[in-house]
């Protein structure tokens, strides 16, 4: 335990739970049981990502998402809370390294502002979003990456021409930056906050300048430059002008440009992801919210997508039982009888409302499970030979109904 990083909201509010001795009843330490992080909970999803879920008060979930990001980017995660409520929604972001999960790298709660974060190294990310005991909340989770640095020219990400990892002077070495088309003479901008550390000039960057962000641990190197306005030890804040395209240096016989690059000590960075200003935003939900907390069965054959790698691609035969959590795109978040989560397409998915058939109790089919697991609670004992409504399936077991009240599992 690091005794000097300030606790998370979440850590705070479990440390409540064990003072009021929650953790010691059924209710407490599933809530706990729910929060541990783990691979196998989460759902692999693309940046950007949108989803409409709902969170019932008689349960303890907890959501898990991983997604990938590249060194530069900056991740926006925002949940919107679709309750006059006040008690809070924790998030909280973890990097994932050679698969397991390692450093705690961000938290919030949802009375705060938006969770942004500046990814340092690219690779998977984890992402835990958590409601209080006996809450229940609808929700929109939004996820969109952009860059983490200003543009650095007025001409825009449109003009750039060349990219990271180019070659030179046949391919005898990599472009280590990028090369951005303008104006003679237009301006160069810092983009953030920081301090000009060195102005010089050399042979292949010509009039050059270099560039530290405030509180960052890398620096920005401006090239070919017509003019350097800047001076050494110089601050600036973001937008200000640097100093105005040219072509120096080895551009000479070139059209003006800025090359603009990122250095850290361990070398040359891809500067693109840092200044890319290509926003995507995510899909609209086109799945019907109507069906969020409710059981349905898949009307045919489904591969279950989005699952952690463990359960990737599993499949699911026709009438098996799912709960929706939320919606995406034009699709649900499940979660099966056993826990597993992923992605199925809402057209593919009816209510139980309706059985597939009825079915006559044998011998083997008394005990009405509250889940399907023989080692499940009975809810209670059916006589032989009655007939019951078949609602779906799950791995051995059938889901039925006996009147709009009573409905468990039984084995198939």
């Amino acid at each position: 335990m690091n005794l000097f990083k300030p606790s998370s909201p979440h850590e705070i509010y479990q440390r409540k739970l064990i003072a009021a001795g929650l953790d010691r009843s059924n209710l407490g330490l599933s809530w706990i049981n729910s929060s541990l992080t783990s691979n196998d909970k989460a759902l692999n999803i693309s940046i950007p990502y949108k989803e409409t879920g709902y969170f019932p008060a008689d349960k303890t979930p907890s959501h898990f998402y991983k997604f990938a990001a590249v060194k530069g980017q900056k991740i926006s995660i925002s949940l919107d809370k679709k309750s006059a409520n006040t008690s809070p929604i924790y998030l909280d972001v973890w990097e994932i390294k050679e698969t397991k999960i390692s450093n705690h790298i961000a938290s919030a709660d949802t009375l705060g502002s938006v969770l942004e974060l500046d990814i340092k190294d690219s690779g998977a990310y984890l992402l835990r979003i958590q409601p209080e005991l006996l809450q229940s909340w609808g929700y929109t989770l939004e996820i969109t990456s952009g860059p983490s640095l200003g543009f650095p020219t007025k001409t825009g990400g449109n003009n750039i021409k060349s990219y990271w990892g180019d070659g030179r002077e046949n391919n005898l070495r990599k472009h280590e930056g990028v090369d951005i088309f303008g104006s003679f003479r237009s301006p160069v901008l810092a983009t953030s906050d920081g301090r000009v550390t060195r102005v010089n000039e050399n042979k292949l960057g010509g009039k050059v300048i270099w560039f530290k962000p405030k509180g960052k641990d890398y620096t920005l190197y401006y090239a070919h430059l017509d003019e350097q306005i800047a001076i050494e030890g110089q601050e600036f804040l973001a937008g200000e002008t640097l100093g105005l395209m040219g072509n120096t240096g080895n551009a000479k016989s070139t059209p003006t440009h800025l090359h603009f690059g990122i250095y850290s000590s361990s070398g040359a960075i891809d500067p693109f992801p840092f200044i890319n200003p290509n926003l995507k935003v995510p899909a609209n939900i086109s799945a019907p919210l109507s069906n969020l907390n409710k059981t349905l069965r898949t009307k045919s054959d489904q591969i279950l997508k989005g699952t952690s790698a463990q359960n990737s691609n599993r499949d699911l035969p026709k009438g098996t039982i799912v709960k929706i959590s939320a919606a995406s795109g034009n699709g649900y978040r499940v979660i099966l009888p056993d826990g597993a989560v992923g992605f199925l397409n809402s057209s593919n998915l009816i209510s139980v409302s309706s059985p597939i058939s009825t079915l006559k109790l044998s011998a083997k089919q008394l005990k009405l499970y509250d889940e399907p697991d023989t080692l499940a609670a009975v809810k209670m004992n059916l006589q032989q030979a009655s007939i019951v409504n078949l609602l779906g399936s799950f791995e051995g077991f059938h889901l039925i109904s006996l009147d709009e009240d009573r409905f468990g599992w039984i084995k198939q």
